[in-house]
Order: C-alpha cells, then sequence, then structure tokens
C-alpha cells in the first residue's frame, strides 16, 4: 500500500508559478512510475506529466509542456510539479498518483492517489 500526500497548491495570478509536492509513504516509493493529473470543474481529470520510477524520462501533456517540469527525489519519497507561466486554464485539483511499470496517460492505469490540491489561476 502506498499513501500520497500533494501539497503547494494557492492561489497565483497568471504567470506565476507554483511547486507541488507529493510525499509517498508505505512501500518503496522508487519502485513507481508517477503520475500527475488534474480536474477542473465541469471537465474529466487530464494527465498532466508523469516520471519514470528512476527519474530518467519524463513526459508531458502538450498544453503544459515547455511550462511544467516534474522531478523526483526517491531519497525524500516525492514527487514535485514545477508549474511556470500559469494561465487561468491551469485552474482544477491537481493529484498525484503512483504504478508500478511504466508512466501511463490513463488516470484508471494507477494504483494509487493522493487527495488533491487546489490550483487557482486568476487573471
Amino acid at each position: 500500500q502506498v499513501q500520497l500526500v500533494e501539497s503547494g497548491g494557492g492561489l497565483v495570478q497568471a504567470g506565476g508559478s507554483l511547486r507541488l509536492s507529493c510525499v509517498a509513504s508505505g512501500r518503496t516509493f522508487s519502485s513507481y512510475a508517477m503520475g500527475w493529473f488534474r480536474q477542473a470543474p465541469g471537465k474529466e481529470r487530464e494527465f498532466v506529466g508523469g516520471i519514470t520510477w528512476s527519474g530518467d524520462s519524463t513526459s508531458y501533456a502538450d498544453s503544459v509542456k515547455g511550462r511544467f517540469t516534474i522531478s523526483r527525489d526517491n531519497a525524500k519519497n516525492t514527487v514535485y510539479l514545477q508549474m511556470n507561466s500559469l494561465k487561468p486554464e491551469d485552474t482544477a485539483v491537481y493529484y498525484c498518483a503512483a504504478r508500478s511499470g511504466r508512466v501511463a496517460y490513463r488516470g484508471y492505469a494507477y494504483d494509487y492517489w493522493g487527495q488533491g490540491t487546489q490550483v487557482t489561476v486568476s487573471s
């Protein structure tokens, strides 16, 4: 079992930055690929990006590519989502998720989820 807890959300003006953290506890964190997802009101949950268990490869949705960066520190059981040049359309609840194997783009492929953290970007 893996427990995930996100933090770092908040209210920021357009063009600003936030860094989200996701701390894992439980089974070996370093063996899991990690994904970040988001869900805006009235919209489906969408993939934001992911990182391999080793941290040597990342992938991003086109909507955030070049603005968001995912990293991880396996010694701290933590994965990060650095969000720069934020836009109002980035407003959503952000979730981290863990799965064995490769990064997946579909939420149903993930075994463990955090409770989410709200990000609100004002125009």
